[in-house]
């Protein structure tokens, strides 16, 4: 997508939403995401699952972490004139996240503010919320990007 096409920085403003999801998690990817990342038990087998506090075969955090990556690029980041992330400010789990449960949220950009470092950059602070099914809160998490600025030679005086 040529730059012109992207969004920038001088684009986001404070309260703008982004739509996250739906995405429906299989127990098939649980186990496929924890054999390779997270082998603990409630994770590889539903029985061990239901036995654990978790109340059955549960995502990985880090498993919900990178489904919400996906819905994050699938929803705005592709679209985005972003050149990565310094950071990530916090991650909370707050519930379960269990095979057949339908992720869907929202990014919301809190704040921007120009880099003073990099006079062609503007770091924006989002914060992302995914619920499940019943709209419970799964996973809360805040993080700034970095995104390119359309008015460099502006930015740089």
């Amino acid at each position: 997508m040529p730059d012109d096409d992207l969004l920038h920085f001088e684009d986001l403003i404070p309260g703008q939403v982004f739509p996250l999801g739906p995405k429906t998690v299989t127990a098939e990817e649980i186990i496929a995401f924890a054999s390779e990342f997270d082998a603990q038990p409630m994770h590889l087998d539903a029985e061990a699952g239901k036995n654990s506090i978790l109340g059955g075969l549960a995502a990985s955090g880090w498993h919900s972490c990178s489904m919400m990556m996906r819905m994050m690029a699938d929803s705005y980041l592709l679209r985005m004139a972003a050149e990565g992330a310094p950071g990530v400010d916090y991650v909370k789990w707050k519930k379960p996240v269990l095979a057949g449960d339908v992720l869907k949220g929202e990014t919301r950009v809190l704040d921007g503010r120009p880099s003073k470092s990099r006079p062609g950059i503007g770091i924006v602070s989002f914060r992302h919320e995914l619920r499940n099914q019943r709209g419970e809160t799964v996973l809360e998490s805040e993080n700034p990007v970095m995104l390119r600025r359309r008015a460099v030679e502006e930015a740089a005086q």
